[in-house]
């Protein structure tokens, strides 16, 4: 039996988001597996390294599977590609070690949220971002976002039904740029709570639009309840950019991924 990871895009626009589901509704992991059950000849059950909601999108999601076909890569590649919907794709697949696993090896996330801040809707990228119409001050987004790195209880910025046992996360990275009449927020976490993306930029939304000051990101942290923090941005803008293993797996890293500047223990976890 062989162990096979593959990385996949995917505009989340259509689905219920990627966990495959027993009652109806089309799933990125279900269409998945039926291409890749098709090339196979066999069931497969996929893994993958954070499942998305409704209307996510991915540019560097993993998974992993096991398979006891041996293929090479590039038939592996073009047999799945070719059964798959118009709006997924896979980037790349090879054979890892069987002790890899596309969630639990993990070391850091990174998801990118873009928005389209001026005065007229969008047309051509709608479903890929989300349009704020008033002006959004990106200076007092960023210095907001400083708040809010490092080991926190996240349990403010988690949906009420999480299932993680734990709401403690480390954020690496919570950037805020500003690129003409676009603003993207990049996250670098070791892992992220159910809906945790969507709320921090729902709180940054707030300050960037004037409703609220800066320090107020910090108070709905330590408050560590939900009702304080506000909206949740809507899931179109969101986009599971990249994941990083530890080196030893071998695992291409998306280009524009935020992954420098990690915490010691972190950089120490990808040499093991």
């Amino acid at each position: 039996m062989a162990r096979l990871a593959l990385s996949l895009e995917y505009d989340g626009t259509a689905f219920m988001g990627w966990q495959r589901q027993s009652h109806a509704g089309r799933t990125v992991q279900a269409c998945l597996e039926a291409a890749i059950a098709k090339v196979a000849d066999h069931p497969v059950d996929v893994v993958c390294a954070g499942r998305t909601d409704a209307g996510v999108h991915a540019t560097g999601q993993v998974t992993h599977f096991d398979s006891p076909v041996r293929r090479h890569p590039r038939g592996w590649l073009l047999g799945i590609n070719s059964n798959l919907p118009a709006d997924v794709a896979v980037n790349w697949i090879q054979d890892v070690p069987e002790e890899f696993h596309a969630r639990y090896r993990a070391c850091a996330r990174h998801y990118r949220y873009s928005i389209l801040n001026r005065l007229t809707r969008p047309a051509i990228m709608r479903s890929q971002m989300t349009w704020v119409r008033h002006q959004l001050d990106a200076e007092r987004m960023r210095t907001a976002a400083k708040f809010l790195l490092g080991e926190h209880d996240f349990s403010a910025f988690r949906a009420v039904e999480c299932q993680a046992r734990s709401p403690v996360r480390s954020v690496h990275r919570l950037d805020v740029r500003r690129e003409g009449d676009g603003v993207l927020i990049d996250v670098v976490a070791d892992g992220f709570l159910h809906h945790m993306v969507r709320n921090i930029v729902g709180v940054l939304l707030a300050i960037g639009a004037g409703k609220q000051d800066s320090e107020w990101a910090q108070r709905v942290l330590a408050g560590r309840d939900r009702s304080l923090g506000g909206v949740t941005a809507p899931p179109q803008g969101l986009c599971f950019a990249a994941v990083l293993y530890p080196a030893a797996y071998n695992i291409p890293v998306p280009q524009g991924a935020l992954f420098d500047g990690l915490s010691a223990n972190l950089r120490s976890a990808l040499n093991r």
